[in-house]
């Protein structure tokens, strides 16, 4: 049975390897839902409204949907659309 041998050298390379590995599952996880397709509830936590004011962004026309069977679901993308879109810039 050979011994192996770590070196200094060896550790950091492994430290860096890492840390770049962790760097990126927390860019990957930063508040971006990595699914493209969002039902009801989930928009609902991510937006924090209501059954009746999603309902009503429905109806009105401000958030486009897909019905599949019965089941509602939101392009991610354009829920982001939507929120950039209506930003509102204050001038003080």
């Amino acid at each position: 049975m050979a011994a192996t041998i770590i070196t200094t050298e060896d550790l950091r390379e492994f430290k860096t390897e890492l840390l770049d590995d962790i760097k990126q599952l927390l860019q990957n996880q930063s508040g971006h839902v990595s699914k493209k397709w969002l039902k009801s509830p989930e928009v609902k936590k991510l937006l924090g409204i209501s059954s009746g004011t999603l309902q009503n962004l429905r109806i009105n026309g401000t958030l486009p949907y897909t019905k599949v069977g019965g089941v509602l679901y939101y392009d991610y993308e354009e829920i982001m659309n939507v929120m950039e879109k209506n930003k509102i810039h204050n001038k003080f």
